[in-house]
């Protein structure tokens, strides 16, 4: 295997199922997931989902894993958190202050 390291910045978020890291349900259906960009500067990678029935269900309590790439930091958030937006997962949720202290007074 190959590395090939980028001189620009990423930052991911995760999506986790409602309750994580207590009680969660399981088997909830993710929409939206085709229509998302797969390209080297946004992708979601999959952590706590299986296909059933040609659908994406949460299997897991850390589901999905939101990435983008910027030339700067906060370009790469802003991105991550848009991909996270366009993700139809009512029994989903993240956190919305992921990089904040890297950003914090830049």
């Amino acid at each position: 295997m190959a590395v090939t390291w980028a001189e620009d910045h990423a930052l991911t978020v995760v999506l986790a199922a409602r309750g994580y890291p207590g009680d969660y349900a399981k088997g909830s259906v993710i929409r939206g997931l085709d229509a998302l960009p797969r390209d080297s500067r946004q992708m979601v990678f999959h952590a706590g989902t299986t296909l059933s029935e040609g659908e994406v269900l949460a299997s897991g309590g850390r589901v999905l894993n939101a990435t983008a790439r910027g030339a700067s930091l906060a370009e790469a958030r802003a991105a991550a958190y848009a991909l996270v937006r366009r993700i139809d997962w009512p029994e989903g949720f993240c956190r919305s202050d992921i990089g904040w202290r890297a950003l914090d007074g830049a």
